[in-house]
C-alpha cells in the first residue's frame, strides 16, 4: 500500500501528520512488482525510492517464481540509486513474477 507523498514545502500539518501516521502503519512507496525478463540473464528494475545503500528483497507471486526462488538461481545485484538488477536463470519461462520491496 502507498503513502501519500509530502512536498518538501509542505505547510499543511494535517497533510504532514497523516503522511507520519502511514509510515507508522506500515506504508510505503518502496515496492512493486516484477516480471523476470524472458531469454535473459538479468533484469533491470526502475525503483525510484530505491538508494545504492538500500536492501531489496524479493517474494515469489507466481508458481513460475517460487520455482526459480526455491532453486535459489536468483539474486539481487547492483543496487543502485532509482534501480536495482536481478541476476537470474537465462530461461524462456514466461511469468516469473515477484513482489519487491526497498528498505533503507
Amino acid at each position: 500500500m502507498s503513502i501519500a507523498a509530502v512536498r518538501r514545502d509542505e505547510k499543511d500539518l494535517t497533510q504532514i501528520t497523516f503522511a507520519i501516521q502511514q509510515l507508522a502503519e506500515g506504508r510505503s512507496n518502496a515496492h512493486g512488482s516484477v516480471t523476470l525478463t524472458q531469454n535473459a540473464g538479468t533484469t533491470t528494475v526502475s525503483a525510484p525510492t530505491c538508494g545504492s545503500g538500500s536492501t531489496v528483497l524479493l517474494f515469489p507471486e507466481t508458481a513460475a517464481a517460487a520455482t526459480e526462488f526455491v532453486a535459489g538461481t536468483l539474486r539481487v545485484g547492483t543496487i543502485s540509486n532509482g534501480s536495482f538488477i536481478i541476476t537470474h536463470v537465462n530461461s524462456a519461462t514466461a511469468g516469473r513474477t515477484f513482489r519487491w520491496v526497498a528498505f533503507g
